[in-house]
């Protein structure tokens, strides 16, 4: 009886039996090595038992050897004979062969057979990016106090980057070592590149619509940066208020608001330090200090801001002696890292799930 442990099949009915093709001088041969291939239980087996048959120190080749030694007209029979036995054998390999692969194949299936009564699995929920939740938490933010969301062409034209936000043509911002150019710029206000900030959503924003202005522009910007705290490419948002009225003070009100509101805590100091844009002027900088946690006492810069600058306001197509205004700017990354005590920028960019699932849990 087979071994009811072994996957292989026994060797069929007179698999160890001699072809009938083969001539009587090889038959016993023929019987006697079919009978070893078909007993082979496995590949390894199987190629051991084709060497002794037909190896270089093989039967059926040292048969082959006495070839030269024959009369021709012996030679002839005795070649045919021993070629009619190689073809025996060889069949019998192929048999066996597919004998094992069939049997390997069921042994898999029962492995990995399937029980179609389980309940099926269905594919994991996805989330948002922690970029994407902290972008629509700004948005939301500013749409309670009446702001539009505005958005623009990443590839931008040297005009609307640069020129219409009076930044001087030698300032360092325009050097090829700070701005990813697509085109090199001809120092008449043309070239593409890629934009710096999305000031330039604000040019294009202002230039379709008519007073009062209220816009935020969110999205991706580039620049020649790389370590743990920048990246060539981010995020940022930058805000818009144009009106008849608006002054600085109101930058102060609706900026300290908003942090407030998406830090989710009353006890943070905001400070405004005076410093220098070429778009807006009076300019300062944005502080924020957190009364208790890791951070607590430090001063961490946020945000750039400042009153419009005329010249700004007349390529907005508005009269600088009647509208006013005020604008800043925020790095998204930079906000989401305060916001969930994240270490290194680069960790937004890695894709790795164990970071990017405790967002979306």
């Amino acid at each position: 009886m087979p071994n009811p442990s072994d996957p292989s099949p026994p060797a069929p009915a007179g698999a160890g039996a001699a072809p009938s093709a083969a001539a009587p001088r090889f038959a016993a041969m023929v019987q006697r090595l079919s009978a070893e291939i078909g007993a082979a239980r496995s590949a390894p087996e199987l190629a051991n038992a084709k060497a002794r048959a037909l190896g270089k120190e093989g039967e059926l080749t040292a048969e082959m050897k006495k070839l030269g030694a024959l009369a021709p007209a012996e030679r002839a029979r005795f070649g045919r004979e021993l070629n009619e036995a190689k073809q025996a054998i060889e069949q019998a390999l192929r048999e066996r062969e597919a004998a094992l692969a069939r049997a390997d194949l069921d042994a898999r299936l029962a492995q990995e057979a399937i029980d179609v009564t389980l309940p099926g699995r269905g594919p994991g929920a996805g989330g948002l990016h922690p970029i994407t939740l902290t972008i629509e938490r700004i948005e939301a933010i500013f749409h309670s106090i009446g702001f539009d969301v505005a958005d623009g062409p990443e590839i931008e034209e040297d005009f609307f980057n640069f020129t219409a936000l009076n930044t001087p043509e030698n300032h360092p911002a325009r050097s090829m070592h700070d701005t990813f150019y697509v085109d090199a710029p001809d120092g008449k206000g043309g070239g593409l590149l890629l934009r710096t900030h999305t000031s330039p959503v604000q040019v294009r924003y202002a230039r379709a619509h008519t007073p009062p202005i209220k816009v935020i522009a969110p999205g991706k910007t580039y620049r020649v940066d790389s370590d743990a705290t920048h990246s060539p490419m981010f995020h940022q948002f930058e805000g818009l208020w144009i009106d008849e009225d608006v002054s600085f003070a109101d930058l102060k009100s609706v900026y300290a608001d908003f942090l407030r509101r998406f830090f989710e805590r009353d006890d943070l100091d905001v400070r405004f330090r005076p410093s220098y844009f070429p778009f807006t002027e009076p300019s300062a900088e944005i502080d924020m200090r957190f009364a208790d946690g890791p951070l607590a006492g430090r001063w961490l810069e946020v945000s750039g801001s400042g009153q419009v600058h005329p010249n700004v306001v007349r390529n907005f197509g508005l009269d600088p002696e009647r509208y006013i205004g005020f604008a800043f700017g925020s790095g998204i990354e930079r906000l989401a890292m305060l916001r969930y005590g994240i270490g290194d920028l680069r960790m937004f960019y890695e894709n790795d799930l164990r970071f990017l699932q405790q967002f979306n849990r």
